[in-house]
């Protein structure tokens, strides 16, 4: 069983999931990283010479590989979880938890990077995180579990998570 980490940029997916994966010793993907490898270039280059279109169709080719694999912490983008065939590709052999945040601590998290394509437009960054977090809502609430990470640090919401793995495991032995 893979435990599987979405929602949106700057929640914690890639920090907290490497240190689930060390915790439980488990491999650690991040599919992200698979496809800037594969595509040799940067996510937001992608985005900016082949389009988004183009990104996501590539996307689903590696969660569809990376959702095969068992016993791995798998970090996905944060739109990823929008196609219902990485949906049901990731739930096949996975749990689901959303890592969320308000739109201010994104904010806060993110505001620096040059490499979140999303927010590289031309309307302000918080107002392109809440109408993004709005319009994502519906597909991250389709997750097993949320949780709220404004608050915690990184090593409180990977303790989160073991447990909730432990749980899973549990229920699945009976």
């Amino acid at each position: 069983m893979n435990i599987v980490l979405t929602g949106f940029m700057g929640t914690g997916k890639t920090v907290t999931g490497k240190i689930v994966s060390e915790r439980l010793g488990m491999e650690f993907i991040d599919t992200d990283k698979i496809i800037e490898e594969r595509e040799k270039d940067r996510i937001v280059r992608i985005f900016q010479t082949k389009g988004e279109k183009y990104f996501r169709k590539i996307e689903e080719e590696v969660i569809e590989e990376v959702s095969k694999k068992d016993n791995c912490v798998i970090a996905t983008g944060g739109g990823a979880i929008i196609s219902e065939r990485n949906f049901k590709n990731l739930k096949k052999n996975g749990i689901l938890i959303c890592l969320s945040a308000k739109p201010s601590v994104i904010f806060k998290r993110t505001f620096s990077s040059k490499d979140r394509p999303l927010l590289l437009k031309s309307k302000p960054a918080i107002q392109i995180i809440k109408e993004l977090l709005e319009k994502r809502k519906p597909y991250y609430s389709k997750a097993d579990y949320t949780i709220d990470t404004s608050s915690l640090k990184p090593e409180q919401v990977a303790e989160k998570i073991i447990e909730i793995y432990k749980n899973e495991k549990n229920k699945n032995k009976t």
